[in-house]
């Protein structure tokens, strides 16, 4: 007879457990989720992933993507109500880099080469707002909960529960792709991909940004990606026909909550921006003249 070994059995007394009393619901949506881990301890993981990304990747001093990305970014948050989020706004200086992500507890990090193709600033929104709408419905959560749920029969998966262990740290790492490659989009199932696109949209409209800019964000970033390798940016997600056709779908339902801001739809001014820099260089180059002997 095959006896069941007792660390199996306890495993499975757990997975039933977690199972029957761990189910949440994703705002909007209404789907139904499995979460192994309280939002207090997803919050203070996100926490100490933002320090380590914080020490490890270049940061724009540029003031003009900084102050734009805190802007809509601070829509962005009041919308998503969350006040137990302490939001911060990053910008990584990586012009080859189109990417952005929002770590739990509200640390969004914006990289300088998505304003290749968020031209304006409802396309900006669209960026941040999907992305805040993976934080809210706690994607990277489920992830790491269907992880653990995985390896429930091992010891080292009830150790993995308390967010103090190195095994915490390394489960949501990889349940948020921040260990495979520090900074790329994380990369979430088609499902949760879909489900941030709908909750982004909305998010964007309570902002008072238009949900259309969504759609010549993602056209941009689909005719880059046509007879390419998939961008990083797109790589784990939807085919962009389907994810295009799905926003169109749910544009409707968003329009219900949109309020139109003035000034949203205007073009990012990147010239600005360089003329900022080229400012700051100058600055900078002049009060080293003025310090030298000569």
């Amino acid at each position: 007879m095959d006896i069941m070994n007792p660390a199996k059995k306890i495993g499975l007394v757990f997975s039933l457990f977690f199972l029957l009393t761990a189910c949440a619901t994703a705002p909007y949506t209404g789907r139904s989720q499995l979460m192994l881990i309280s939002p207090q301890e997803e919050i203070a993981l996100g926490a100490q992933a933002s320090r380590e990304i914080l020490q490890k990747e270049p940061l724009s001093d540029d003031p003009y993507y900084n102050d734009l990305v805190r802007r809509v970014g601070i829509r962005i948050a009041r919308a998503a109500n969350r006040p137990d989020f302490q939001w911060e706004f990053h910008v990584i200086d990586k012009p080859n880099v189109a990417n952005a992500f929002c770590l739990p507890g509200g640390k969004i990090f914006v990289y300088t080469g998505i304003f290749k193709y968020a031209e304006t600033e409802s396309e900006l929104a669209t960026v941040i707002a999907h992305e805040v709408g993976h934080a809210l419905a706690r994607h990277g959560a489920e992830r790491l909960s269907m992880s653990l749920l995985a390896k429930m029969g091992e010891q080292a998966a009830l150790i993995a529960l308390n967010i103090q262990t190195p095994e915490a740290t390394q489960a949501f790492d990889a349940a948020y792709g921040i260990a495979a490659n520090l900074g790329v989009l994380l990369p979430y199932s088609r499902t949760q991909e879909y489900e941030a696109d709908h909750i982004g949209l909305i998010l964007m409209a309570l902002a008072g940004y238009d949900p259309h800019a969504a759609l010549s964000f993602w056209g941009k970033m689909a005719q880059e990606s046509k007879g390419k390798h998939a961008l990083e940016f797109l790589s784990t997600h939807p085919l962009d026909k389907n994810r295009i056709a799905r926003i169109k779908a749910l544009i409707p339902e968003a329009m219900k909550y949109y309020r139109p801001v003035q000034g949203t739809s205007s073009r990012i001014n990147r010239a600005a921006a360089r003329l900022r820099i080229e400012s700051i260089c100058l600055r900078g180059t002049s009060s080293w003249m003025r310090r030298q002997r000569f």
